[in-house]
């Protein structure tokens, strides 16, 4: 008998034919539990033997799954639950409000049999290995208090130099290793402290990559990840920008915050060009393992204001403002191997590097057309 746990999943809709639907997916591979409402799908996920993963339908009488994600993501013992929406309503939306409630994903019926259990793998995975880490951190916290009972005088030396190890480990997450250092010696701004200044946003992000999701196991998945964030990732630190956040496949990264850095636009794009001649390389290897990816780049140049993000307990650093939605936009109309920049970032480089105009560009959520260039990758 196999000594590996067997997840649970909670399956929440009130229609008895599509629970069945569901059921019948998912019980060869897990241990399965129904709710026909959002009440008792809170009883269960609040109880004792909580679910591993929730797999939740939007439109249901009584309380709607909008309404139960926000509950069990407002509640510290069922917040990191993986919470995926199955819903008939398909608007982007839909999806949109999904998502920001805290949903790690959302799927539209009718379901397809093979996405939904990639999609649950996938998931399950990830929420594995966070369980991991919090007992990783768990088993250090118990091994610092046994150092304490032998000598109290080493331990607050010991605290001290974790509590900084661990804040420029945190601070590594976004920064270069050189400004991390700075921030915790005091020489730098701290970046939690809300402020505004004009920063240079790269996005980027993979095109094929839902295709190859949804065709591919979580385990080829998981390992393009890992390849491209740290290809992507090593070129972020060379050129000294800040990594706001991974975001599956796609990564937003902006320069001059919160060290203040000459010709920020010029540092950009030529991290940007570095990072498509060494896509061109990855892809080559993928390619020999049958992925068709690409990488699409955008760049916008403009004020954001900038500091902590999110609420007590999970705090992040991040960049709020326009030119984050300029930049993210111009990387959704750039086709692979494709840099598009804003008209500001253009003036910016002043000819550092070859770019090409490409007109006037009506970008989805913006009011005005954006006059954007694209940057010559030789």
């Amino acid at each position: 008998m196999s000594s590996v746990r067997q997840h649970t999943i909670l399956i929440v809709d009130d229609a008895p034919e599509n629970l069945q639907v569901l059921g019948e997916v998912l019980e060869p591979h897990y241990r399965v539990r129904v709710a026909t409402g959002g009440e008792r799908a809170l009883k269960i996920s609040f109880s004792d033997d909580p679910p591993d993963l929730i797999l939740l339908d939007v439109m249901m009488p009584g309380m709607s799954g909008y309404e139960v994600c926000r509950r069990l993501k407002g509640n510290p013992n069922t917040q990191s639950i993986p919470v995926i929406f199955v819903s008939a309503m398909n608007e982007i939306e839909d999806e949109q409000k999904g998502l920001a409630l805290g949903a790690v994903d959302y799927l539209t019926k009718p379901i397809r049999a093979a996405i939904v259990k990639a999609r649950v793998a996938t998931h399950l995975a990830l929420y594995d290995k966070t369980r991991q880490l919090e007992r990783a951190i768990v088993q250090l916290e118990e091994q610092a208090l046994e150092l304490e009972t032998l000598n109290r005088t080493l331990e607050r030396r010991v605290q001290e130099g974790v509590a900084e190890l661990d804040r420029l480990a945190r601070l590594k997450r976004f920064f270069s290793p050189a400004v991390a250092e700075l921030i915790v010696s005091g020489q730098a701004e701290d970046p939690l402290r809300s402020r505004r200044r004009e920063i240079v946003v790269v996005f980027l992000d993979l095109r094929g990559f839902t295709a190859f999701s949804e065709t591919a196991d979580p385990e080829e998945v998981m390992g393009v990840l890992s390849e491209y964030h740290a290809q992507m990732g090593e070129m972020v630190m060379e050129q000294g920008g800040t990594i706001e956040r991974f975001a599956g496949d796609g990564v937003m990264v902006f320069f001059n915050d919160p060290v203040p850095i000459e010709q920020p636009a010029v540092r950009a794009v030529s991290m940007a060009v570095a990072m498509q001649k060494r896509f061109v390389e990855i892809a080559q290897g993928w390619q020999r393992r049958g992925y068709d990816l690409g990488m699409g780049i955008g760049i916008a140049q403009g004020y954001a204001t900038i500091g902590a993000i999110g609420f007590a307990g999970r705090r992040d650093y991040g960049a709020i403002g326009n030119v984050t939605n300029v930049a993210a936009r111009l990387c959704a109309e750039a086709q692979h191997g494709q840099i598009l920049i804003s008209q500001r970032v253009e003036n910016a480089l002043a000819g550092a590097y070859p770019v090409e105009p490409v007109g006037e560009l009506q970008l989805k959520g913006l009011h005005r057309p954006i006059r954007a260039f694209q940057v010559r990758v030789d």
